[in-house]
């Protein structure tokens, strides 16, 4: 693979609006040398591109999920009944908007 020369990442920096430092680039020129350079090591691995990606390391099946039926909902007096304070039958919460 391609190495990133400094003016390639200050471009793609200055088209995402990142503002940093000249050192920070070349902190983050390394950075790319050594992914790009892990990249290579595992591009050469015989029969990678045989392989399908993994997304997640398990396989997952779920079996868990409750049938949706209907039920009888609470009554108003019901949900109330915990309530701290109350008024025409609704729950009464602080205001939030200033």
């Amino acid at each position: 693979m391609n190495k990133l020369d400094l003016k390639t990442i200050k471009d793609a920096a200055h088209r995402l609006l990142f503002d940093m430092s000249e050192e920070e680039f070349l902190t983050l020129q390394k950075e790319f040398d050594i992914t790009l350079a892990q990249m290579d090591v595992l591009g050469k691995i015989a029969g990678v591109d045989e392989i399908e990606p993994m997304t997640f390391p398990f396989d997952i099946e779920v079996h868990h999920l409750r049938k949706d039926e209907a039920d009888t909902p609470l009554s108003n007096e019901e949900v109330l009944l915990n309530v701290k304070e109350k008024q025409s039958g609704q729950i009464k919460l602080p205001k939030v908007v200033l």
